[in-house]
């Protein structure tokens, strides 16, 4: 798999990826969100290609004291070769390159098999709860 930054020729091919990996809610607009994340270290927004088809995503952040990830995708038909993994890394070097020192993620607490994937990665569940509001509703 190639990794790469997005460019914004390939937001359809990855809100379709997202909606196919059931990560796109009705409260987040995927296009929003790529303008958003565009707007911030927009090279931390990266893409996973086979055969010049993208199979993979993630959009990697850090404000200065701790990493995060959203939208971390692989095509199900692509599921199972190590692609997120190699995303994981991929970004895992891109934070520690800039001194941070601990990366965060969020999971559905029904999605089991992502809770999985990461504990193999070595995550574990922070004694933490998640606290949400939103500044602009219904977007």
């Amino acid at each position: 798999m190639n990794i790469r930054p997005f460019i914004k020729s390939d937001t359809e091919s990855v809100v379709s990826l997202w909606q196919t990996c059931g990560l796109v809610r009705s409260w987040n607009n995927p296009h929003l969100d790529i303008e958003r994340k565009l707007a911030v270290n927009p090279e931390w927004f990266i893409v996973g290609e086979v055969n010049h088809e993208i199979v993979a995503s993630a959009m990697f952040g850090y404000e200065g004291h701790r990493g995060w990830i959203n939208y971390l995708a692989v095509s199900p038909d692509y599921q199972r070769r190590g692609y997120a993994r190699q995303l994981m890394q991929f970004g895992e070097h891109l934070l520690l390159a800039v001194g941070c020192p601990k990366l965060n993620l969020q999971v559905r607490d029904t999605n089991v098999q992502a809770l999985g994937f990461y504990e193999a990665l070595g995550y574990k569940i922070d004694a933490s709860v998640s606290l949400g509001k939103r500044l602009i509703p219904d977007e």
